[in-house]
């Protein structure tokens, strides 16, 4: 085996051997040897046939041989010279382990086991073949036709081999390496089957010269491998991107339609229609707005996520469409907040416009209705032409009934002037009935005034007519003077005791309430005068049935009958008992509204501090050490969790606020937080303890990516915050400076010094915001020195693929890469221009540099 191998390399220089002690005893050939697999010249030999000579030959291949770094223990050049079989084996054997197997190294193992991994890797798809060692799980020959049909397929026909034939196996491997890819016959078949144990320096140094015949097609392999990492990079990155643009899209879209909704400040005429934007209103703020206020904190951690994964393989920072910055969200989210606050306060303004108005409407509808009733009739008793005919008793009757009409329609004035004063009210706050309003009102003053002119053209008349007749009875005229105040009292309580109030707090109910008890201790000395009037009218009766006057039995100086007062003042004692229930249930309603204040206050006074004070420990929580990064993580998880399982009080809390505010309650004296307060402190508590889960795992990633330990992180973070006095989780330029001082970074404070802190402060603070945070710090302390793919190392990688020419082929491409890296090197590649170009050829130098150029979607 070992002369097979020394031949092989040997014939390179046109010579041979025969017998290995004895062609290397002159020390001739051995230095040929070294200097043909080396590449390198050793010093002149001698060409003496003296042993002398010899002796010196060979020491001079020993120490060509010691100054690579190898050991030869117990090996002289004297018991070379003297054809010592087992030293000249052993110093072959050195040679072979130094300049053929040394070299040999995947993924950082020794010699030995590189190449047995390299063997296992390379047969792991091949049936029946399982490479252990260097001696038994070869006896097979599977393990040699699997090397050989793994790189090149076409010289074995690997389906036709059998376990069972290694005869045939070794012989078909052995024979297909000799005149295939130059490599000697190292072994015989016969002698490896008929061996318990192979030797297996022997199977080393024979699997060793596979190694090196297929090395091109490692390279390749090697080359493949970086560019489908780099590739994988970018596809990731650009996915992240799109996904990014995508949301940002659709979050602005529905910002954008939801706006011109919260803008629409048309009112409605109704209560009703009213009460149905507000609930409408809520719905949105319950169902609608939260998965949005989930996707603006998504928003946020997957770009903070995409940037430091850009940092970490060396991509340039990721720059959003135009209007699609994380900053235009959060401008368009204000503008949105900005017009739900204004939506809302326009919402409860226009209800409670709307509940004056109704309240103001009925009052002017009965007002209106008492009045109208009252007037019905009347235009026609003084258009009567009845004094024309009239005896002097019934004259003076007419003009004492007149002028107590002209009292009691002095009386009404009053009243009109009320439903006047409600419907100019009305028409001030936009009533939408505001026409059949005015209409009634007018009616009713022109109405009025006509009155007026009719009861002055009836006075005038009845006074020329008093002229001539003077009897007067002086019982009715007192009957009739006392009826028509009291009457109008009784119709003044009437409407009062029938008057709507509208009330918002317990105390403006007990002001009712203290009146109207007022009002019925009145009732008795009121009852004394009905007592009194009824009194005159009984001496009245018993005057005419005495001197049989001829009264037709009627009052001439006034239409109230006592029956009349007797109905309106038993109208009266009913009313006033229902007074005093629509008073009481009011005042059971305020005593309501009072309690869901009192329920609404003492949860918001807790809920709010409670909210207030998470924001602190997260505050402490981010900027403090305790274990390692997992554990923080942890612990932050376990602290969100903790707030979500929080959620059903802030529920608790709406549900309380729904009902203040369809009982139409619109202050509460027991708390300074309002539902705004409670809903933006807790989006911010959501929001805030996202981002920093964010910022804990993107450390753990770049902990991970840049190979920092857990003590060096802690070590970075302990320095960060003991320069970052305010706790404000940034660093000022000069607390920057102190903390890279701190860790032994070389910052002087001449010329020199200070250009090289301006360098790093533009790597660390690129939009010159004049602050450091603690992401940037720690990418920072460890990418000076990190192993990251650049565009050359792909440039090359792409350069061993392609065979060492300047383009690529597209079948190349497709050959060496897994097809979906492949096509999407195809897709992005420009034509290749130069003068070595083919038909088809790609330029690949141009794609590596793009690659690392600017992130473009």
């Amino acid at each position: 085996t070992f002369t097979a191998w020394c031949n092989s390399h040997l014939r390179k220089a046109g010579t041979q051997i025969e017998n290995i002690e004895e062609d290397f005893r002159d020390g001739l050939k051995l230095m040929l040897l070294l200097e043909v697999i080396s590449g390198e010249r050793l010093a002149k030999p001698e060409r003496g046939k003296m042993r002398v000579h010899k002796i010196s030959n060979v020491n001079k291949a020993l120490d060509f041989i010691a100054s690579k770094g190898v050991k030869l223990v117990s090996i002289g050049a004297e018991e070379i010279v003297d054809g010592n079989v087992k030293m000249t084996l052993g110093m072959i054997w050195t040679i072979i382990l130094r300049f053929a197997i040394q070299d040999i190294s995947v993924e950082e193992t020794s010699a030995k086991e590189g190449l047995l991994l390299w063997c296992q890797r390379k047969t792991a798809p091949y049936k029946n073949v399982n490479i252990q060692n260097f001696h038994i799980s070869w006896k097979d020959g599977l393990g040699f036709c699997a090397l050989i049909h793994r790189h090149r397929p076409e010289l074995i026909d690997y389906g036709k081999l059998r376990k069972d034939d290694p005869l045939t196996n070794l012989n078909t491997a052995f024979d297909v390496a000799e005149k295939y890819l130059d490599i000697p016959k190292m072994l015989d078949a016969e002698d490896i089957v008929g061996t318990a144990r192979p030797d297996e320096k022997a199977i080393m140094t024979y699997v060793s010269s596979f190694y090196h015949a297929f090395s091109g097609a490692q390279k390749a392999e090697t080359a493949a491998n970086r560019i489908c990492k780099v590739l994988a990079v970018n596809q990731e990155n650009e996915q992240l991107m799109e996904d990014y643009e995508k949301l940002a899209s659709d979050l602005l879209e529905w910002i954008r339609r939801t706006i011109p909704w919260l803008e629409n400040r048309v009112p409605e005429n109704t209560m009703q229609a009213m009460q149905q934007k507000l609930e409408d209103f809520r719905d949105y703020r319950r169902l609608h707005k939260p998965p949005k206020v989930q996707e603006k904190c998504q928003l946020e951690i997957n770009f903070n996520t995409l940037q430091t994964k850009l940092r970490l393989s060396n991509r340039p920072a990721f720059m959003p469409s135009e209007g699609k910055m994380v900053s235009d969200i959060n401008n368009a989210w204000g503008g949105l907040e900005q017009a739900e606050k204004g939506y809302e306060e326009w919402l409860l303004n226009e209800i409670r416009r709307l509940e004056r108005l109704d309240h103001l409407a009925e009052k002017f509808r009965q007002k209106a209705s008492i009045h109208e009733s009252w007037t019905d009739g009347k235009e026609a008793m003084l258009q009567q032409k009845d004094y024309e005919t009239a005896t002097l008793s019934e004259i003076k009757a007419l003009l004492k009934k007149h002028e107590a009409f002209e009292s009691d329609l002095a009386a009404h004035q009053d009243r009109v002037e009320q439903i006047a004063a409600i419907a100019q009210e009305l028409n001030e706050l936009d009533y939408y009935d505001s026409p059949s309003v005015n209409a009634r009102c007018q009616k009713i003053c022109d109405q009025w005034d006509n009155l007026g002119a009719l009861t002055q053209k009836r006075r005038e008349a009845l006074e020329r007519t008093e002229k001539l007749l003077e009897t007067i009875d002086q019982l009715y005229l007192e009957y009739a003077k006392r009826a028509a105040p009291f009457n109008n009292w009784m119709e003044g309580a009437m409407e009062d005791l029938q008057d709507t109030f509208i009330v918002h707090t317990i105390e403006e109910i007990q002001g009712l309430t203290t009146a109207h008890e007022q009002f019925k201790a009145t009732l008795p000395d009121a009852d004394k005068e009905r007592q009194a009037i009824l009194g005159i009218h009984n001496e009245v009766s018993k005057i005419v049935q005495t001197y049989h006057v001829n009264m037709a039995g009627t009052n001439p100086y006034t239409t109230i009958t006592p029956h009349e007062i007797n109905g309106k003042w038993e109208h009266v004692r009913q009313l006033v008992p229902r007074r005093d229930q629509a008073l009481m249930e009011e005042h059971a309603r305020q005593q309501q509204n009072e309690r869901l204040r009192k329920q609404f206050g003492a949860q918001a006074n807790v809920i709010g501090p409670w909210i207030q004070t998470k924001m602190e420990e997260i505050g402490r929580i981010s900027i403090e050490m305790h274990g390692t990064l997992e554990d923080q993580l942890n612990h932050l998880r376990q602290y969100e969790k903790s707030i979500v399982n929080y959620k059903p009080k802030i529920d608790q809390l709406e549900g309380d606020h729904q009902q203040i505010q369809e009982a139409l309650i619109f202050d509460n004296k027991h708390t300074n937080y309002t539902m705004e307060h409670i809903r933006v402190g807790w989006e911010q508590l959501l929001t805030t303890i996202a981002r920093t889960i964010n910022e804990v795992e993107n450390q753990i990633l770049t902990r991970d990516a840049k190979g920092i330990s857990q003590e060096q992180m802690n070590e970075f973070r302990a320095s960060f915050n003991h320069f970052d006095r305010d706790h404000s989780g940034t660093l000022g330029p000069e607390e920057f400076k102190a903390c890279l001082i701190s860790l032994g970074y070389d910052i002087g404070n001449d010329a020199q010094g200070e250009a090289e802190f301006a360098r790093i402060m533009s790597i660390v603070d690129p939009n010159r915001l004049g602050v450091v945070t603690f992401q940037a710090f720690i990418d920072f302390m460890s990418r000076e020195t990190a192993d990251t793919d650049t565009a050359d190392q792909v440039m090359a990688s792409f350069k061993i693929l392609a065979g060492d020419k300047n383009y690529i082929t597209v079948d190349e491409l497709r050959r060496e890469l897994p097809p979906d890296q492949a096509e999407y090197c195809i897709a992005r590649m420009a034509p290749y221009n130069g003068r070595d170009a083919v038909p088809g050829a790609l330029d690949y130098m141009s794609f590596s540099t793009a690659l690392y150029g600017e992130s473009d979607l």
